[in-house]
């Protein structure tokens, strides 16, 4: 291959925008990467980190070839091996703990490093190799299981609105989502809606870049927003702005709910939200006379203990109204659920039945049971709750560690043996964007460097070496996109592999503007089901004492990493300014703290250190400090993680990052 060629790919990163790009290849050399203007959701633009992609993918720390450990466990000390060195080391320890311990002494952890069908979580990569060995099941909620379930309760999916019909809203908000961080390519359709009259309302307990340019913020007392969601629909049925055919005929609890409803007047809701009553008020009437009205809730929404009643109740709103009838109205979560590919992870494999561990309970789950822990495309020792306990599970000397990783991460530093990944440039995969409605295809730019190997022929050469011989463990990776794209489903009409080889992108076969549930909802009823019983649940902030840690912390997405990935890169570390915290004056000043004071952050399960920001972006009672630092990079060498609890949200198991109580003291 020589002279310039352009190849089209896909963004793998845990982000709902999944960007087209174009890859610029010339003698062999990815020369330059830009988001493809082609593309409808893109338009051209890439983020400002992914725009270091490239650069990220040449740099000097970047893991080549297989090592094995040579020191103790967390001193990321290691030596150069082979392939088949590393391969027969690991045929040997995986056949004895099968023989001795049985298969489920095994723990898959993959996570959302990539988001690929072929390579990453969503086509659950490994698990037919797993499965033949009989390990473990390993539950991936650490994301949106949360707020998935509670739609998946109202609606039947949680798939709902197309984000570009934002374009056509007359009332936006964007509740508890920071688009211009996470996820900034639907501004250009809300900038759209806009210029045609829309107001945009940021409901969020920190003014973020979004919530700047927004018409209206509202900060909201973290996890408090089903109240205020209840609040809402009090004014709207006092206006007698309901849809009352809609409720008639598309809906059903609607009398149960709407006692719920009554039960919430604002005054109520001003003193759990900590909102003004005037404001709540205000923005009622606004839903209960503006049509069509969009709401976008992204998954910091549902991260603390009531998070899956908050998404149940969010979705209801339209229901009330009406708005799910309409194009840009509803509610925009994940357009995951649209998606109708053929995961077919060979579960006939198992010889029988297998426990399920979960991700977000890894400290608590890597007990003696599990002899070995295989960790891709995940660093739970930098992202994952109780940072400090599973530290000290993975130092365990009789827990047999495999990392494939492409950069000395936390994680990395505990493995017994590390396998050398490859980056989105270096092998072929499909995607499915969570926030639009495309396919995409990410065609292989460049041969990898060193020794990488891609996820499956990770999987491919090792059971080759294990002498396995069940057949569908060696398909190809067009064999495995193949097999994805063969379900069948109407969506995918005219959808082939040769098609998005050749043309990057593909829409779903769906109508434009898509505007879902018009056939009525996936329940068993066909309707909306409004919830029942109680629709709030508090946050354990709102409920457990606040002595002797009585600040709420929240832990956003940083603007500069993509959860931990980007952690390392030099530049983009420099644009962070390293970890910080951000702390309302007037907690500041009854803990005689100053801006850019070193401060450490603390609980009962462990601590962390920042700069203190002394800022109002933040109400009082409440901290920020952005995730992404790697732990070992950071003073003090410890991640905000050391101070978030393992527990679980009221439904699916959710993560609760934005739901744990501190305290600051200086340093």
């Amino acid at each position: 291959m020589t002279g310039e060629l352009r190849v089209l790919g896909a963004c793998p990163l845990d982000c709902p925008d999944t960007c087209s790009w174009v890859v610029t290849v010339e003698d062999r050399r990815a020369v330059k990467m830009r988001g493809n203007p082609e593309h409808p959701y893109t338009r051209g633009a890439l983020c400002v980190k992914v725009n270091r992609y490239l650069e990220h993918t040449g740099a000097a720390d970047r893991i080549l070839h297989p090592m094995r450990r040579v020191g103790p466990k967390g001193s990321g000390r290691f030596e150069r091996i082979s392939w088949d060195e590393a391969l027969e080391e690991i045929s040997v320890r995986l056949r004895a703990i099968v023989d001795e311990h049985g298969g489920e002494a095994i723990w898959p952890y993959n996570g959302t490093g990539s988001l690929g069908y072929l390579q990453g979580c969503e086509g659950v990569a490994g698990r037919r190799f797993w499965n033949v060995l009989g390990a473990s099941r390993h539950f991936l909620n650490i994301c949106s299981t949360a707020g998935n379930t509670g739609l998946t309760e109202t609606n039947g999916t949680p798939g709902g609105m197309d984000p570009e019909t934002f374009a056509l809203s007359k009332l936006i908000l964007l509740w508890g989502t920071n688009t211009l961080t996470s996820g900034h390519h639907l501004w250009k359709f809300i900038q759209d809606a806009r210029a045609a009259g829309a107001h945009v309302v940021a409901i969020d307990p920190i003014r973020t870049r979004t919530a700047e340019q927004a018409d209206e913020h509202l900060p909201i007392r973290p996890g408090t927003d089903a109240a205020l969601a209840l609040g809402l629909l009090h004014v709207v049925l006092a206006e007698g702005a309901e849809d009352r055919d809609y409720l008639e005929n598309h809906t059903e609890n609607w009398e149960a709910f709407r006692e719920e409803i009554l039960r919430h007047p604002p005054a109520r809701v001003a003193e759990l939200t900590g909102l003004p009553e005037a404001d709540i008020r205000a923005l009622g009437l606004r839903l209960a006379h503006t049509r069509p009205t969009g709401i976008r809730a992204t998954m910091g929404i549902q991260r603390h203990a009531g998070g899956g009643a908050a998404m149940r109740v969010i979705a209801a709103i339209p229901g009330v109204t009406g708005d799910w009838r309409r194009p840009g109205g509803g509610v925009a979560y994940s357009t995951s659920g649209h998606i109708h590919l053929n995961i077919d992870t060979r579960d006939d494999l198992l010889a029988r039945p297998v426990r399920t561990l979960t991700m977000t309970r890894l400290a608590g789950e890597l007990d003696e049971s599990v002899k070995c822990l295989w960790v891709y495309t995940a660093n739970p020792a930098g992202s994952s709750p109780d940072q400090n306990r599973i530290r000290e599970k993975l130092a365990r000397e009789d827990l047999f560690t495999v990392v494939m990783e492409q950069f000395p991460t936390d994680t990395v530093d505990y493995a017994d043996i590390v396998l050398p990944a490859t980056m989105q440039t270096e092998h072929l995969d499909l995607h499915a964007g969570y926030g639009h409605m495309y396919l995409m295809w990410n065609e292989q730019a460049v041969e990898p460097p060193g020794e990488c190997l891609s996820t499956t022929e990770t999987f491919r050469r090792l059971a080759r070496h294990m002498g396995l011989t069940e057949p569908s463990l060696y398909d190809s990776d067009l064999e495995l996109a193949e097999q994805l794209l063969s379900s069948g489903h109407p969506s995918l009409d005219g959808i082939t592999v040769d098609r998005l080889r050749k043309e990057g992108w593909v829409r779903l076969n769906v109508a434009r503007p898509f505007v879902p549930f018009t056939d009525g909802f996936p329940t068993p009823s066909g309707r909306l089901r409004f919830p029942r019983g109680a629709a709030y649940a508090p946050p354990h902030t709102a409920t457990a004492a606040r002595e002797p840690y009585p600040l709420a912390l929240v832990t956003p997405a940083s603007h500069t990493f993509l959860n931990t990935t980007f952690g390392n890169n030099p530049e983009l570390l420099r644009r962070s300014g390293g970890p910080r915290v951000l702390v309302n004056p007037a907690d500041a000043a009854a803990r005689g703290l100053t801006g850019g004071q070193r401060a450490r952050v603390f609980n009962a399960g462990g601590a962390f250190e920042a700069e203190v920001e002394v800022s109002e972006r933040v109400r009082p009672g409440v901290v920020a400090a952005p995730k992404g630092h790697w732990p070992k990079l950071s003073p003090g060498g410890a991640g905000v993680n050391a101070v978030v609890e393992e527990r679980d949200a009221d439904l699916g198991r959710g993560a609760v990052y934005h739901d744990n109580l501190v305290e600051i003291e200086p340093v």
